[in-house]
């Protein structure tokens, strides 16, 4: 590149939660997943709404992107074609050799074109590919807002690399050491995504709800088939080929072998409620995963000698294996990013060709930031399309007012400010309920989630007070990590304690959300407990709502008392 591009565009498109980031001289403009405006949960479209919103702030045009970094490289996709000949020498991977090789080959031409349709959409910009792994390693380090910490991203697959550790300094001015990979076929993240379809739930989206399950089970059921299937080695681990059979990335190649559905199960039926056994596996697999995450964060702290870990990929998102890793106590402190997966990779693309090409303009905006789609301050709401919808004006008072509906029981979804990034609830975009209700699980499951009865619920609590009711011992302001906790949250809130002992624990600050702060403060006056339970504005197989419109058809074809929406007041 001839000169240090000024306008660089971020964009995750074209697989799986297409995202798009902005970055002005070093600037970040804004972030959003483009199913928060389509309404296409984990879209893999261009993202045309999230684009046109982040030019439209910027105030610029097309033309105006200096530079479109895109989260995959082709050519790296190539590498795997002599490295799969090592299937050969075994009879249990001999068949999968050549459909891999075709795969792997077919998905590089395919990232290339990709890359040229982008040129298209911006015919004066360079449209750089960035490596995966580095984009997750990014935005993991960069929003930490740390001088120096280990870094370590666990996901899938990203090209080849599926486990990668490294050394990041200087968060504004970000540089990453690469020290140690893992790749393909070895991924903790195809193998849990693997048992999640087994167990009748959607792979790349219900994982979570088989980390719930897991709680309910009894892992030393299946204990010898993962200690086979996913052995731990001296610098990382191995899958069993004979249980996981080696990925192709064409449709029609199962990710599970007979002998592990002889030794386990057979796969579930999505409509059949989920039995003992069921729960084992996943106790099971859960149990492996943190075994895994955590011989991995260890190894992080070996090779990088830190006493701070930033972890990243879509791994990270299963909070309890982080909660264990915070346990362990091998770090001072834990970081993951708002967006770990890969959306937020659009935000890490775009920071590489920012700081690759020789920039001396530090980032701004990308450091504990999370709340950076777009708000809706002033909406102008018809509810003709809600004739059963009635709304009123709020004041000054709307926080002492939410709180006291809440302290009555009311189960409210909360609309306010920008859009979060990432896949948790993190004060914007909410549904709140208080955790001193009788039967509120029950509820929130059956009639406005619409989801299975033994999904846990999630509390959100004053950064100052966390220590009264969960053991943590570190902020966690995203949702990302599960605590375990006190007598007294075990005692006074035993609603959002799951089966395990733990919650997904959210911590607020005044700095960080001072709406969410104010009602938290309100509802601890009134109740003595400074703890409400927090969730995800949007029901099962929807986006978050990042829209008023959205939010709108949440509350009317949900079991939601009411919604507070910028102001206003809106019931049934």
């Amino acid at each position: 590149m001839d000169q240090v591009p000024a306008v660089v565009l971020g964009l995750c498109s074209f697989t799986h939660d297409s995202a798009a980031a902005l970055l002005v001289n070093g600037e970040l403009v804004g972030f959003v997943e483009e199913e928060r405006l389509s309404g296409k949960k984990h879209t893999p479209e261009y993202p045309h709404h999230a684009v046109a919103w982040l030019l439209g702030r910027a105030g610029l045009a097309p033309a105006d992107v200096d530079a479109v970094a895109y989260n995959f490289q082709p050519a790296r996709y190539l590498a795997e074609v002599p490295a799969a000949a090592r299937l050969l020498l075994s009879s249990a991977t001999r068949s999968r050799a050549l459909p891999r090789v075709t795969g792997f080959a077919k998905v590089a031409v395919r990232t290339q074109r990709r890359l040229q349709y982008l040129r298209r959409q911006f015919p004066r910009a360079r449209v750089v590919p960035v490596l995966h792994h580095r984009a997750h390693q990014l935005i993991a380090f960069a929003a930490s807002g740390w001088s120096e910490a280990a870094v370590l991203v666990v996901d899938s697959l990203g090209e080849r690399q599926t486990t990668t550790v490294a050394h990041g300094r200087h968060a504004e001015r970000p540089s990453i050491r690469p020290l140690e990979e893992i790749c393909d076929p070895a991924s903790l993240g195809y193998v849990y995504g693997a048992v999640t379809e087994h167990l009748g739930w959607r792979r790349g989206d219900e994982e979570g709800t088989v980390m719930a399950l897991a709680a309910l089970g009894d892992a030393a059921r299946f204990r010898p088939v993962f200690a086979r299937a996913l052995r731990i080695t001296a610098t990382g681990f191995v899958v069993d080929p004979a249980y996981f059979p080696p990925r192709v990335l064409h449709s029609g190649y199962p990710r599970i072998s007979p002998l592990f559905t002889t030794d386990t199960c057979p796969p579930r039926n999505p409509g059949e409620q989920p039995q003992p056994v069921h729960q084992d596996l996943a106790a099971a697999l859960q149990e492996r995963t943190e075994q895994v995450m955590l011989h991995l964060a260890r190894r992080a702290h070996r090779v990088t000698g830190s006493r701070r870990l930033c972890v990243g990929g879509g791994v990270a998102t299963n909070c309890v294996s982080i909660g264990r890793i915070i346990e362990e106590g091998a770090f001072d402190e834990v970081f993951v990013p708002p967006a770990p997966g890969d959306a937020g990779t659009a935000i890490g693309a775009a920071i590489a060709v920012h700081t690759d090409t020789g920039s001396r303009q530090p980032l701004k905006g990308v450091a504990r930031a999370c709340y950076l789609g777009p708000s809706y301050p002033q909406p102008r709401l018809d509810l003709t399309r809600w004739p059963g919808l009635k709304q009123k004006t709020l004041g000054a008072e709307a926080a002492e007012f939410l709180a006291d509906q809440l302290a009555h029981g009311m189960i409210i979804g909360l609309f306010q400010g920008r859009v979060e990034a990432g896949p948790r609830a993190l004060g914007n975009r909410s549904i709140l309920a208080s955790p001193l209700e009788d039967g509120v699980v029950e509820r929130l499951n059956a009639t406005v989630k619409f989801r299975e009865p033994f999904r846990p619920f999630a509390p959100i609590t004053l950064a100052e007070r966390a220590g009264e009711f969960f053991t943590l011992g570190q902020d966690a302001p995203y949702m990302s990590m599960a605590s375990q906790v006190t007598p007294k949250a075990r005692e006074q809130i035993p609603t959002v304690v799951h089966s395990n002992g733990t919650s997904r624990l959210q911590t607020i600050t005044a700095q960080q959300n001072p709406f969410m702060h104010d009602v938290l403060q309100a509802f601890g006056r009134r109740t003595g407990v400074p703890v409400l339970i927090n969730t995800s504005l949007n029901v099962k197989g929807k986006p978050i709502c990042g829209t008023p419109d959205m939010a709108l058809d949440c509350l009317a074809t949900s079991g939601l008392d009411a919604l507070f929406l910028e102001g206003r007041w809106i019931t049934k």
